[in-house]
């Protein structure tokens, strides 16, 4: 079985794309965005993470039974994160803020 091979080009184009988001990631750190400062961390964090398993661990080119097993555990991790969330909101403490 022949597998698609990544050109070394597509692999600079990623690398010079997560150094450019890194970038923009400690710009944004600067910018006294509020309480949007961690979600547009995380929403790059997220990007860049998925650029990193998409070409380097080259998850698009695998099984379909990894991708299932890698859709899976992201669906596991935000109902964690979302549950976590829930307890959080719930809290006395918390209920002001």
């Amino acid at each position: 079985m022949s597998e698609p091979l990544t050109s070394v080009r597509t692999f600079v184009a990623i690398w010079i794309t997560l150094l450019a988001f890194t970038g923009i990631t400690v710009g944004v750190a600067y910018l006294n965005l509020g309480d949007w400062s961690v979600a547009v961390a995380l929403i790059i964090a997220v990007i860049k993470a998925s650029l990193v398993a998409l070409f380097f661990m080259e998850i698009r080119f695998s099984a379909k039974m990894t991708q299932i097993v890698l859709i899976g555990g992201l669906a596991w991790l935000l109902i964690l994160l979302l549950l976590s969330m829930t307890d959080y909101a719930s809290r006395p403490w918390s209920a002001g803020v």
